[in-house]
């Protein structure tokens, strides 16, 4: 496979970045995979096409031919899924981990065209509750009802699940009939990509229903209004920075962000080392530490544990990690592929010093922890 120089799909067609090109390399051999542009955008013409010809040509369609339009998405993906599966193994992940997020990103389509025609009229608004009666007479009454915002919907997402991230976010916007732009992290924007090249030759979607940036975001806040919608995924750092630019507060622009999840594993105090669920518990804890090399946004942050189950739970898990075969995930043996990136390996060598400082480490070194290229 060659390099693939990324492009931007704006207006309705493909362009290509321009200035300096970064190089992006893959997780497994080091080999540049993909390389981005730094130039050459117009934001404000994106968001201007998608508010003057994406919105109104979404909003011409009820929910249930939206619905429909989602499902028949899902079907391109999974009829092209093998492509996508090849690409992801650059990422350093195993063929079940980029289930995940391939499998599962048109999934979530497949379950919003569903949702779609089930839950929702086949209608262009939705009416919410009954009318109120203002007035005695019956004269002056009220309803609400949902509508399409006027604008665009922006989409910034993180490198771990490049297309199920892209799609979760997509299902719920286009059913609403909201455009979007989206803006894939830049690691593994070629998945990104290629899923979106894809959606676009399926030829579902009606003109300037969605846009892509292969790239920085440049200027893209700047023409933002309160008819438009930023979802971003990453860390909280970036999160805040974000939700305080002066745009998204002078100009009410609604900020949705999903950030540094502290989910948790809980073993009982009643549980003994030969029932179910401490079996359960641990090769739960050791599934979380591996899929994906530990890079999922949902993985647990704290196993919780009995000081009485302690020595039995650490010495389980140091047998099935024993057991974990890592490397290269095309192999059909590897159960653990690479971390997606050299900025990866520093935030986790720098975190496990964090931990380090304040509890032992029981398994592995820290040390070994390198590129293999």
């Amino acid at each position: 496979m060659g390099v693939l120089r990324l492009r931007s799909f704006s207006e309705g067609k493909w362009s290509e970045g321009s200035g300096q090109f970064t190089p992006y390399y893959s997780a497994v051999n080091g080999d540049v995979v993909a390389e981005i542009g730094s130039g050459g955008k117009d934001f404000k013409v994106m968001v201007e096409y998608a508010r003057t010809v994406g919105g109104p040509a979404l909003r011409k369609f009820t929910f249930h031919e939206r619905a429909r339009m989602l499902k028949a998405l899902a079907q391109a993906l999974m009829a092209k899924k093998e492509e996508l599966y090849e690409l992801s193994y650059s990422t350093g992940a195993t063929r079940v981990d980029s289930w995940i997020d391939i499998e599962g990103g048109a999934g979530t389509f497949f379950a919003y065209g569903s949702k779609g025609r089930r839950e929702l009229p086949n209608d262009r608004v939705l009416i919410d509750g009954d009318p109120e009666a203002l007035s005695k007479g019956g004269t002056f009454i009220g309803h609400h009802v949902y509508t399409s915002l006027q604008g665009v919907a922006v989409h910034i997402n993180a490198f771990n699940f490049p297309v199920w991230g892209m799609l979760e976010k997509l299902a719920p916007t286009l059913l609403a009939g909201m455009p979007a732009i989206v803006k894939p992290a830049s690691a593994t924007a070629y998945m990104a990509e290629a899923a979106f090249r894809i959606m676009v030759e399926a030829d579902v979607l009606p003109e300037g229903a969605v846009q892509f940036i292969s790239g920085s975001t440049g200027d893209l806040f700047d023409h933002l209004t309160c008819q438009d919608a930023v979802s971003f995924t990453g860390s909280a750092h970036t999160s805040l920075k974000l939700r305080n630019h002066p745009v998204i507060t002078r100009e009410s622009v609604r900020f949705i962000a999903e950030q540094d999840s502290l989910n948790a594993s809980i073993l009982g105090p009643e549980v003994t080392p030969d029932a179910p669920e401490f079996g359960l518990f641990v090769k739960e804890v050791v599934k979380e530490m591996t899929v994906k090399a530990g890079q999922k946004c949902t993985a647990i942050r704290r196993a919780l544990v009995p000081e009485g189950l302690m020595d039995d739970v650490e010495a389980a898990i140091k047998v099935r990690l024993g057991k974990t075969v890592v490397g290269d995930p095309r192999l059909e043996n590897v159960r653990m592929g690479a971390l997606v990136s050299r900025t990866q390996l520093d935030d986790v060598r720098s975190k496990i010093a964090d931990l380090g400082s304040v509890s032992d480490i029981v398994f592995g070194d820290s040390d070994q922890l390198k590129f293999r290229y």
